[in-house]
């Protein structure tokens, strides 16, 4: 492609402006001991001083090997060097003990250092009848298998009180695209409804908040089949609403905003690329807005936080050389920056996915896309977008896989910028 990496002055002076404002930065502990004790979900959620981040610490190609206590520990450390103050788990299956293990982990953490500060938004997993089986999932039943994983979810509340702060009921398990076991939304609201009774009746913590994660659409924020009386309810019923915004997949299954319009055709590639990326923010910001206004309209007093969004580094599918081409680090970086600026500006806690790759989860195509959204790779490398904290020097003397936190590429921008792709809608779907 055109290479050229002379940036207009504005540009120049707006990505100048994000690195050095919108990247979590190792911070003074902001509060006392005994004010930890006392921190809840309504002080920390739209608190820019408390940056929200996924996390999964899986390494291994399967999910059976689970990270060792010492390796949770070394991470939640390196989370709490980026500025990092509450993760987002998924699951508390009974073969899984990972999130279970990361608690444990952050209290030790915390007895080992008083001033240790790390909360946790807990998910519980939600499925349909016959999800993940060779039966044909039934989305008008629940899997049994939910009553359980609730039950652990409320025994890990109320065994770390002071770290778990929230509970999300399910995760993207409304959404009809998610084939393999979403559920009709009467079977979130029952479990929101059961958590909060729980609440009411002193058998949970009054001031955990309740929530379910779920996509924009799925909030009532695009096709109006999903605004049921059920989703309704649910928005009644939530302390507050967990919404997933994805510019990058929608490069591929709604792409109108991903082509270089008219008026940038005699752009620079890089400055084209720069501008996909300001689009990729307005699309967000669009979701956000379509979300807010009909729950809104529900409960004018509901706040909106963002429970997922984030973008890949690799791919060889829909959003590679051959697709999109929406997939590199330096897009990744831009992305993740202007999400914090402007979450951060808006009192909008954002939940970015992920933390590190993990390649569980396209374990058959080691270059498939879910394997690389993390700001830290398999190799212990910070990716482009947290390349300046490795020059703030907040990872020294911590490492990852037994190597300390180094920069990928080399540090090297130029070389970056030699595998950066100007987006494409033009191609096979």
């Amino acid at each position: 492609m055109k290479r050229s990496i002379k940036l207009s002055s504005y540009v120049l002076v707006m990505i100048l402006a994000l690195s050095c404002n919108n990247v979590e930065k190792k911070s003074k502990n902001l509060t006392t001991v005994k004010e930890q004790s006392n921190l809840n979900a309504k002080d920390i959620l739209g608190n820019p001083n408390y940056p929200a981040i996924s996390y999964g610490g899986y390494r291994a190609k399967s999910r059976t090997v689970q990270p060792t206590l010492p390796e949770l520990k070394r991470d939640m450390k390196l989370l709490y060097a980026m500025g990092i103050r509450i993760i987002r788990t998924y699951n508390v299956q009974a073969d899984l003990p990972h999130a279970s293990n990361v608690l444990e982990a952050i209290s030790q953490l915390k007895k080992e250092d008083p001033e240790f500060e790390m909360y946790v938004m807990l998910g519980a997993w939600i499925d349909c009848l016959n999800a993940w089986t060779v039966e044909i999932p039934n989305h008008e039943l629940e899997s049994a298998q939910n009553e359980g994983e609730i039950a652990r979810a409320v025994a890990l509340a109320n065994k770390y009180p002071d770290i778990v702060k929230i509970i999300a009921v399910g995760n993207e398990a409304m959404i009809r695209w998610a084939t393999s076991y979403f559920v009709r939304p009467n079977v979130i609201l029952k479990w929101v409804n059961h958590l909060q009774d729980l609440k009411k009746s002193g058998e949970l913590n009054k001031d955990l908040w309740i929530t379910c994660s779920d996509d924009f659409a799925s909030w009532g924020g695009g096709d109006t089949s999903y605004r049921v009386q059920d989703l309704e309810e649910i928005i009644k019923s939530v302390d507050y609403v967990s919404m997933h915004t994805y510019a990058y997949h929608n490069s591929h299954y709604n792409p109108e905003f991903w082509k270089v319009p008219e008026n940038e055709q005699n752009l620079t590639d890089l400055e084209k690329i720069e501008a996909s990326m300001l689009r990729s923010l307005e699309f967000a910001k669009t979701q956000y807005k379509d979300v807010s206004e009909y729950v809104r309209s529900v409960d004018s007093t509901k706040a909106i936080h963002i429970g997922e969004t984030g973008w890949a580094t690799t791919s060889n599918g829909h959003y590679g050389v051959n697709g999109s081409r929406a997939t590199d680090e330096y897009k990744q970086g831009l992305y993740y920056q202007h999400l914090r600026a402007w979450t951060n500006k808006e009192g909008i806690s954002c939940f970015y996915f992920e933390a590190f790759d993990e390649q569980w989860k396209d374990v058959h195509n080691a270059q498939g896309s879910e394997n690389h959204f993390g700001l830290i790779n398999l190799k212990g490398e910070a990716k482009y977008g947290i390349w300046n904290l490795v020059d703030q020097g907040v990872f020294n003397g911590l490492t990852r896989l037994g190597k300390p936190i180094s920069k990928t590429y080399n540090g090297s921008k130029k070389a970056l910028l030699k595998d950066v792709l100007v987006p494409s809608i033009e191609y096979q779907r």
